[in-house]
């Protein structure tokens, strides 16, 4: 990987990975959005400049994005696409790097409803991604319960926290410095990374709720202002 400081979002050209550029490249991440498509992800670059005229963002392969990036990728893509993708890009991953799992086994995978959760073989997207990286790359989980939409509007004012979950403190400590730039997030470790089988069952809960009040529902984490 070339630059240190870039994110590599693949499938940044779907909802949450979209709504997470914009927010990372407007507190002044340099952003890499990577899609199966390139053309799909330079339009995208060029829709998140229209809105965020300072972003250093540009639209790749997921390839590509990766090999651009520094030792950060975001994985924001379905739980059908999540295995697929890791292999198409495990060239590009370098020991040391990072992988952010977003992937939450939701049922309309299999053609259920978006209330309800799937099983997944390793006990959580989480695990699954982490048996589908080259060794030495390390995967920590996040970002799961947060509204693509909310993300997405730089107005609303996010005060949610996120729960990432992963073996290595300082993998961890990485995510949170880098997500942390983000006004409003706050970054909690919820433990180690076959904790996020809980953590991921927490979205179809929001995804319930956000249904019935018709709102765009997060969670935050009371009592850690000192910590």
């Amino acid at each position: 990987m070339t630059n240190s400081d870039a994110v590599a979002i693949l499938g940044g050209t779907g909802a949450l990975g979209f709504g997470l550029a914009k927010r990372l490249a407007a507190a002044g991440v340099p952003v890499v959005i990577g899609s199966r498509d390139a053309g799909r992800a330079a339009d995208a670059a060029e829709r998140l400049r229209a809105d965020v005229p300072t972003a250093d963002v540009r639209g790749l392969s997921n390839q590509d994005a990766t090999a651009a990036a520094g030792r950060l990728v975001v994985l924001a893509v379905p739980l059908t696409s999540q295995v697929d993708t890791l292999k198409s890009i495990a060239e590009q991953l370098s020991e040391g790097d990072i992988v952010l799992d977003t992937t939450v086994p939701l049922a309309p995978a299999i053609g259920g409803r978006p209330t309800h959760v799937v099983g997944v073989w390793a006990g959580s997207a989480a695990q699954q991604a982490a048996a589908n990286v080259p060794k030495g790359v390390t995967v920590v989980s996040g970002l799961h319960t947060l509204s693509a939409a909310l993300l997405e509007d730089l107005s609303a004012d996010l005060n949610q926290s996120t729960l990432i979950c992963g073996n290595r403190k300082a993998d961890k400590d990485h995510v949170a410095e880098v997500l942390g730039r983000i006004d409003g997030l706050h970054i909690v470790d919820a433990g180690m990374l076959d904790i996020s089988r809980l953590v991921e069952g927490i979205t179809p809960i929001l995804v319930g709720i956000n249904m019935r009040y018709k709102t765009h529902a997060g969670i935050s984490i009371t009592g850690l202002h000192d910590h």
